[in-house]
């Protein structure tokens, strides 16, 4: 039978209810949060995360301001950027954009964010209090996957849980999460690109979460000229997936469609057709696993609406 598509969108909307509710107690004593993006360079899969962002403040009623700064900046002018928003009054959180162009010290940018105003949850002293579980934020990719796994009610109690990807934002937090419970945690697994025998462990996931981009990297390669030959193929392929898995594809790879020799396809304008596709190989995975998140449509609204909650929070709890 083929997997229940996990619907991310009805989620984010039960989230987004809830964060409505808290809005209109703001606005009552005269206070509208205000999110501050800076995007630093251009970068395709950000770019649609952007999008979400500006929409989904704007429907709500969250003031949102977008700082795109030039692929040339140094890391002097970002630190001079960020300084300005934490010490801008009306501003109520500072998201930064990732990733950053290469030479930018991603963890000094990210450090130079106040705590008060960090609404990712990525600043030391905000993991902090995840790992103990004291703070009410967090990594919004990573927390929306928890509110995933919540939406279905199952006990995660002792379930093999493999985790694709290492990063700071994703994967890392993410396990934080779901180790939180003294008595109820999973067993979490995390891979990564070291990670020798890959299928060895997602085959004996009860629950599997990519979070890799692996398609998406190979094609900016390709498009700067690191490599000659394009490699697009799928992280985890069917028989890579154990049956009545539960899979969660967080990647968002906006990579172009192949023709049979394996080159880009052009439109009649010349320019390159591209398509929106996660880790997993989505059609095969789907006849194997219980539960499957789409892309898009899956992890991304979500994120977007927790992202939406931790502004909130953080508001509330600067009043």
């Amino acid at each position: 039978m083929p997997a229940e598509i996990i619907d991310g969108n009805k989620i984010a909307e039960k989230i987004k209810e809830e964060v409505k509710n808290k809005l209109e107690e703001l606005k009552r004593k005269g206070i509208q949060p205000k999110l501050a993006a800076v995007q630093v360079g251009e970068n395709p899969a950000s770019k649609i995360y952007i999008n979400q962002q500006k929409k989904s403040c704007e429907e709500i009623g969250i003031l949102y301001k977008l700082y795109q700064m030039e692929e040339t900046s140094t890391e002097k002018d970002i630190l001079s950027e960020i300084n300005k928003l934490n010490n801008d009054e009306t501003i109520t959180g500072i998201i930064l954009q990732m990733p950053l162009p290469p030479g930018i010290d991603a963890r000094k940018i990210q450090t130079a964010i106040s705590p008060e105003k960090d609404v990712e949850g990525i600043h030391p002293i905000n993991m902090g209090k995840l790992i103990s579980a004291t703070n009410i934020i967090g990594p919004c990719t990573a927390m929306a996957t928890v509110e995933i796994l919540k939406s279905m009610n199952i006990n995660l109690k002792g379930l093999e849980v493999v985790i694709i990807g290492h990063s700071e934002i994703v994967g890392k937090p993410l396990a934080m999460l779901l180790l939180q419970s003294i008595m109820e945690s999973p067993t979490v697994t995390v891979c990564h690109i070291a990670t020798k025998d890959l299928s060895f462990h997602t085959k004996r996931a009860d629950i599997l979460i990519t979070a890799a981009g692996k398609s998406q990297a190979m094609w900016l390669r390709y498009k700067s000229g690191k490599s000659s030959s394009l490699d697009l193929s799928y992280l985890v392929n069917g028989d890579m997936i154990k049956d009545g898995a539960i899979v969660i594809d967080i990647a968002i790879n906006r990579i172009p469609e192949l023709d049979k020799d394996g080159k880009p396809v052009l439109d009649e304008k010349g320019k390159t057709k591209m398509k929106t596709v996660g880790d997993v190989d989505f059609d095969i995975a789907k006849q194997k696993a219980s539960f499957i998140t789409p892309v898009p449509g899956g992890v991304g609204p979500v994120t977007t609406a927790i992202l939406l909650r931790n502004i909130v929070n953080l508001t509330e709890k600067g009043v």
